[in-house]
């Protein structure tokens, strides 16, 4: 089968290898360092896994910066643009799909088109009453950056927001490509579908902050946060996952997907969607207090991306914690090797330091989100709240 893909990020790139083992996919992305490293089978994001198929698996996968040529003689488009939170309108910015669609629409109209970009919730149906030469249906994706490829491969679940014959084809696109079996698939509308997508991301953010305020307890009155998680999470309840303190949930989704999804609660009542939007700045508040009462005068950045296995920094908790430092007057250095050459003699003028035996002689306290071996040699010098050492 044909399939067509728009957006080589975590989403795109990670269902277009998925799908490339049993049909033929072509990707379409505007940035042409993208296409050029799909086509030489050199993979644009870190994914462990995406890079082994490039490696080792014969895929049927072709990129492209010509939307005609990717779109023409596809029978299922996959949407997986970028929609960034707009701040100012409290919404996501959806133009980068709309523009896809109207590519679609000039060139094939028999297509189904599969939105995978985060959306609002009602968007999809507000959508299909724009573009109606087309079929279109909401299919969230659940994947972790680092190992998106694997969560296709083993998904938690396949949701669908919609339960045509087109929608149950593509769903089985999905699960006979995966390796896990007996995969949970749900049929629903799209709105409800969106709401899936929104509600998820919410509640691991809820997850995040409610043990980042229970480390802050801990913190404050001198006791072990440790020993409190870790007896807490043996109920079964609530259980032993997802439960690592840190300076807040940051990166690509969580942020904006709790923002949108308060706004979405205009006319709701409601009081912890609010609070988990809240929860989030009020950590990064204390952590950056703690780290100043430490009276530093040069303060490292040890590492700016989310989680190991990654190179994503967008959003990431870490930089507020910079922000606020730097306000108070404090110098900051980083030292953070997936920098751009664009961006490796400063970050948001914080001068970035590429040796890393310099950058902790240098620094008087380096913080670090996620404690790794490279500077498990000066403990003395981190403040960090990994407690169980890991994600």
């Amino acid at each position: 089968m044909n399939i067509a893909i728009a957006g080589i990020g975590y989403v795109g790139l990670s269902n277009a290898v998925l799908l490339s083992q049993f049909n033929n996919v072509m990707a379409y992305d505007i940035n042409k360092e993208k296409i050029n490293k799909v086509n030489n089978r050199v993979s644009p994001i870190e994914d462990r896994e995406v890079e082994a198929f490039f490696k080792e698996k014969s895929l049927n996968l072709k990129a492209t910066s010509d939307p005609i040529i990717a779109f023409s003689n596809a029978k299922f488009i996959i949407v997986a643009t970028p929609t960034d939170y707009d701040t100012k309108n409290n919404f996501f910015n959806t133009s980068s799909i709309e523009k896809v669609l109207k590519d679609i629409e000039n060139c094939n109209s028999d297509a189904t088109v599969i939105i995978k970009s985060t959306v609002p919730v009602g968007y999809t149906s507000d959508l299909k009453k724009q573009f109606t030469r087309n079929k279109i249906i909401f299919s969230p994706e659940f994947l972790r950056e680092g190992r998106a490829l694997y969560d296709n491969l083993y998904p938690s679940r396949i949701i669908m927001g919609d339960d045509s014959k087109e929608a149950k084809e593509f769903a089985h696109l999905l699960s006979s490509s995966a390796q896990k079996k007996d995969i949970d698939i749900l049929y629903m509308g799209s709105t409800e579908a969106e709401a899936v997508k929104l509600f998820s991301n919410t509640y691991l953010a809820m997850r995040v902050a409610y043990f980042n305020e229970l480390d802050s307890y801990a913190e404050l009155h001198n006791l072990d946060s440790k020993c409190i998680i870790t007896g807490v999470c043996l109920d079964p309840r609530i259980g032993s996952h997802y439960n690592n303190p840190s300076f807040g949930y940051g990166g690509y989704c969580l942020p904006k997907d709790t923002k949108q999804l308060r706004a979405n609660y205009e006319d709701v009542p409601n009081n912890i969607i609010e609070a988990i939007v809240s929860a989030n700045s009020t950590r990064k508040d204390f952590i950056s207090d703690q780290i100043l009462s430490l009276k530093p005068k040069l303060v490292g950045i040890y590492r700016l991306i989310m989680k190991s296995g990654s190179d994503n920094y967008r959003a990431s908790s870490i930089q507020g914690i910079m922000k606020r430092i730097k306000a108070k007057g404090v110098e900051v250095v980083v030292y953070e090797p997936v920098l751009t050459e664009k961006k490796q003699n400063a970050f948001f003028n914080s001068k970035v330091i590429d040796d890393l035996k310099s950058f902790k002689e240098m620094c008087d306290v380096i913080v670090a989100n996620r404690i790794t071996e490279e500077i498990g040699d000066i403990k003395e010098k981190v403040y960090t709240r990994d407690i169980f050492n890991s994600d």
